[in-house]
């Protein structure tokens, strides 16, 4: 069982710590008999509608959604967010994924949308109704969003969106998808039916670590301009908005995964007879723990000081969610990494957790923001913040 101290941290409340332990609870007895069986890996796409089921049966998707909507809280509550993929990313990267993409996916009507468009999508995805999903990537522009192609004309009651879409995630299983494309007043938002004639799943993408991924076709898509979310035009605002929320719970995810593998690498240094004693008690191994230990605490600091920030001063946290999220992906490798070498040939054997782990990880260094750009995103609000 991973360290439970950090929820005694100040920057949580009772209801995060009451949390903290029934999804713990409920996830050790509802996710096993879903994602460790043969027939969830061969048919991922299978899995994710499951999990999207089993995850809104039990009362975990309201945590994405407004309450007037279904949801739990009045807004969404960044550290619930942050609290519930940690956990879930313990026990199973695929049901991190699947609420994480519940959330981002519908993330921008829940701030951006009015009340029918609200009214229409919110209580379905809080239910697990309709699967989410958020598509801004290009072929052509993934980290530099600005030279996105993809478009929207408008005609009369309608839009016609042009252009694809590649690396979305749930792309082939949404119901919907969040939709991002130039108009003549700028980039803008608006949401997509999956079966909109003129969308197509142009392609399916296999990764590392098996998750619904497709590239999108747009051709002469007929979308109605009440779908558009805010003002034409405003799409980036729309975009960095939810991403400030969600790209904390990107360092959660990780901070999940790298309780995991320091949990692994205890246990099999405890047991693992080396040399007249155990691992655990040689020096090296004692080192290498003490540095996944201390990179776990560092990351988690960083993660729910970004989403307390949100959550209770009520501003913008672009510059403290880049760092949880570059620190704890970073780190999240490397904690990974050394859990992998303490097990020797185990740890990159097919069925191993750490193995798992060590796949699963390296993607949340790329998606919503590769460390990179998240280097320079912090840079640049350094540069502003210290020239007012």
């Amino acid at each position: 069982m991973s360290d439970t101290g950090f929820l005694h941290w100040p920057f949580l409340e009772d209801h995060h710590r009451v949390l903290a332990q029934e999804l713990d609870a409920w996830a050790s007895r509802e996710l096993l008999a879903i994602v460790d069986t043969k027939e969830a890996h061969d048919d991922v796409d299978a899995t994710c509608r499951a999990l999207v089921a089993v995850l809104g049966a039990g009362g975990w998707l309201r945590y994405c959604v407004p309450a007037e909507f279904g949801g739990v809280h009045e807004g969404l509550d960044v550290r619930s967010l942050c609290i519930i993929r940690e956990t879930l990313a313990r026990h199973s990267g695929l049901a991190d994924f699947v609420f994480a993409m519940q959330g981002l996916g519908s993330g921008a009507i829940s701030m951006f949308g009015n009340g029918e468009q609200k009214s229409a999508y919110l209580p379905k995805v809080a239910s697990g109704e309709k699967i989410a999903a958020f598509a801004l990537t290009e072929p052509d522009a993934g980290s530099d969003a600005a030279a996105m192609t993809t478009s929207l004309l408008r005609n009369g009651n309608h839009y016609l969106a042009n252009g694809q879409k590649t690396f979305i995630s749930n792309g082939g299983i949404a119901d919907f998808y969040t939709l991002f494309a130039k108009t003549d007043a700028g980039v803008s938002a608006i949401i997509v039916d999956a079966d909109t004639p003129g969308l197509q799943v142009a392609g399916r993408i296999e990764v590392i670590a098996p998750h619904p991924l497709a590239k999108l076709q747009f051709t002469d898509c007929v979308i109605p301009v009440t779908n558009l979310l805010g003002e034409e035009g405003r799409g980036f605002k729309v975009a960095l908005s939810t991403l400030d929320v969600f790209r904390t719970t990107v360092g959660a995810a990780a901070l999940g995964f790298s309780r995991r593998a320091l949990d692994e690498a205890l246990g099999h240094a405890r047991r693992r007879s080396m040399f007249g004693a155990t691992l655990s008690d040689l020096p090296l191994a004692q080192g290498m723990l003490a540095e996944m230990a201390l990179d776990v605490d560092a990351s988690a600091l960083l993660i729910y000081r970004s989403a307390w920030t949100k959550d209770v001063q009520k501003t913008r946290v672009t510059r403290e969610a880049a760092m949880a999220k570059l620190y704890a992906t970073d780190q999240a490798q490397s904690v990974i990494d050394k859990a992998v070498q303490l097990l020797g040939g185990l740890g990159v054997t097919k069925g191993q957790k750490v193995e798992e782990l060590y796949r699963e990880v390296r993607a949340l260094r790329i998606y919503e923001g590769a460390s990179e750009v998240q280097k320079i995103v912090i840079a640049r609000q350094l540069l502003q913040e210290t020239a007012e």
